[in-house]
């Protein structure tokens, strides 16, 4: 069942076995693992079933920091949220991602990699994807041929692809609609968590919509799900009891926002540039899934340089100093510019199909003789992980939204480090390509520029400044001290507010936060499961809990 808020108003104060806020991918998730374990589940969504401008105005703020993309536009406030408008791009991490890496300040994840590895297994098939990540082996079999890069330097990884671009879109949750322990309220923002007077339980939710329409929920349990920057700012905005915020008596919730920032790396000359474009620079189709290869730096490569899992990938791109062709400002625009909403982006989404076909028809032959004509160059990309940075933080300040929330300040800091991962894997990748006849590595200039921290370049990636990766604000820790929740993704302190999503984060890591944030949404829902429930009934069995005008979906 499904209620508009701005249309309707839930009477008085209810419960709920669970109450979630955000319907994005971690969002649903819960919702689908918690009704399956026989709970009932509220999911609040901010917005409504498509993009609204006055909805998506929600998101304003401020960004004081590094250049960030303007946050009204860094995440879609809708049912489905920003992945309705997802690359599809599924990666695991690394065991080293989760380690406590004694040259990396900060990092350490209270988890250990097996537990991870256990629900990665039960995410994958959730975005149509076998239970094991592709690997070499399915590369070889299919023909292709890797580069043969030393163990002790460089590693080979994989991007699988979700074949659905739908999957989180109202249509395609009819599971969740029709559901008689699950009701979806959109328009309803939680604009305070209300704490008991201890601080150390929720006793309720204050939840707005626009036109004046409120409702104060009692939920058994509250998952905020709502994205790394919406998840800090309402434990930063409820200070009814916490003066601070929820969760904040440490000073923890906000700090550490970390992204995948991108940049050039440079560029590969000579060589063979055509075996090099034909691996990394097109997607594969293996079994009928889709996969893209890329580089990191080996294990043994990070601990004995002292660097991150910093990613790259090598592809056809214009030089840094080119005009930019047509076809991509086409694309940059039907991508950033235009209103996301349905049609919007459908249109996006049926450029991007026909640019996918292009390149697995065409490509490696566009780059390649675009490189050979010297309009192109054979690039490295890179997508880099963000060390963990305390002061990189989301905070509130005093400007409000529509609804009277204290807006978010984003203060976006990268480190030394961030940008030495980078050299060092550029550099590692050109002895590597050199032995191996490859072709030679040119440095980016900007690597070279000591005072310089980093540089964006709006030719090598649609997405030029990071992935819209918003990760590490409300970050996993073993002790309050470090960090906002405990390992199970319960904050610290407070008995029945867990936390899902990327904020969860403690490192980033090289890979796409996407399955990560579905194995860990997964797990979170299993452990608030696995508590006793007390009390009785469903939400469903309180008589006035929707007027006449509820819409049943």
């Amino acid at each position: 069942m499904t209620v508009d808020l701005r249309r309707n108003a839930l009477w008085g104060k209810r419960s709920a076995d669970v109450v979630i806020v955000g319907a994005g991918a971690a969002g649903i998730l819960m919702a689908r693992r918690l009704l399956a374990l026989g709970r009932s589940v509220m999911l609040l969504e901010s917005g409504g079933l498509d993009y609204e401008t006055d909805i998506a105005e929600l998101n304003a703020g401020a960004s004081v920091g590094r250049d960030y993309y303007p946050l009204q536009n860094s995440r879609l406030r809708f049912f489905g949220g920003t992945t309705a408008i997802w690359g599809g791009r599924c990666a695991e991490l690394d065991p080293v991602d989760l380690q406590t890496r004694d040259w990396v300040p900060h990092s350490g994840w209270p988890i250990e990699y097996d537990e991870l590895v256990r629900y990665y297994r039960e995410a994958r098939p959730l975005f149509g994807l076998p239970r094991m990540a592709p690997n070499a082996g399915d590369f070889e079999a299919a023909g292709l041929r890797l580069p043969s890069f030393s163990n002790s330097t460089l590693k080979t990884r994989f991007w699988a692809f979700d074949p659905q671009f739908s999957r989180f879109t109202y249509g395609a949750c009819e599971d969740l609609r029709r559901h008689p322990r699950c009701t979806i309220v959109t328009h309803a923002t939680v604009t305070s968590i209300e704490l008991d007077a201890s601080a150390q339980t929720v006793k309720s939710l204050r939840v707005c919509a626009h036109g004046g329409n409120q409702v104060t929920l009692q939920p058994r349990e509250t998952v905020l799900a709502a994205g790394g920057i919406e998840n800090a700012r309402i434990l930063l905005a409820s200070r009814s009891v916490m003066t601070a915020g929820v969760g904040n008596a440490d000073d923890q919730v906000g700090r550490y926002f970390m992204e995948h920032p991108h940049a050039r790396g440079g560029r590969v000359v000579g060589g063979n540039p055509w075996r090099l474009l034909k691996l990394f620079g097109r997607r594969h189709c293996l079994s009928g899934l889709d996969v893209a290869a890329l580089v990191t730096p080996s294990a043994a490569l990070q601990r004995r340089a002292g660097i991150l899992n910093t990613s790259l990938t090598i592809a056809g791109r214009q030089p840094a100093d080119a005009a930019q062709f047509w076809g991509m400002r086409v694309y940059g625009g039907l991508k950033h510019d235009m209103s996301p909403t349905r049609a919007g982006r459908a249109l996006w989404m049926g450029t991007k199909k026909a640019a996918g076909w292009a390149q697995r028809h065409i490509d490696p032959l566009r780059p390649w003789l675009l490189n050979w004509a010297g309009r192109n160059e054979i690039a490295l990309v890179v997508r880099a992980e963000q060390a963990p940075n305390p002061d990189s933080r989301v905070t509130i300040g005093p400007e409000t939204d529509a609804l009277g929330m204290p807006r978010p300040v984003l203060d976006w800091r990268l480190s030394e480090i961030d940008k030495r991962s980078v050299s060092i894997l550029v550099d590692t990748l050109g002895t590597e390509l050199e032995r191996l006849g490859l072709g030679r590595v040119e440095r980016a200039a900007w690597l070279n520029i000591a005072d310089e921290t980093w540089r964006t370049d709006p030719l090598v990636s649609s997405h030029p400044i990071g992935g819209f990766h918003h990760m590490g604000t409300t970050r996993m820790s073993r002790s309050p001290r470090n960090g906002v929740t405990d390992d199970t993704g319960r904050v610290h302190g407070v008995a029945n507010l867990h936390i899902a999503g990327s904020s969860l984060f403690p490192t980033g890591g090289w890979a796409n936060p996407t399955l990560t944030i579905a194995a860990l949404a997964l797990r979170t829902a299993d452990k608030i499961a696995a508590h006793p429930r007390p009390g009785p009934q469903s939400i469903f069995e309180e008589k006035g809990l929707l007027n006449d005008h509820a819409v049943s979906a």
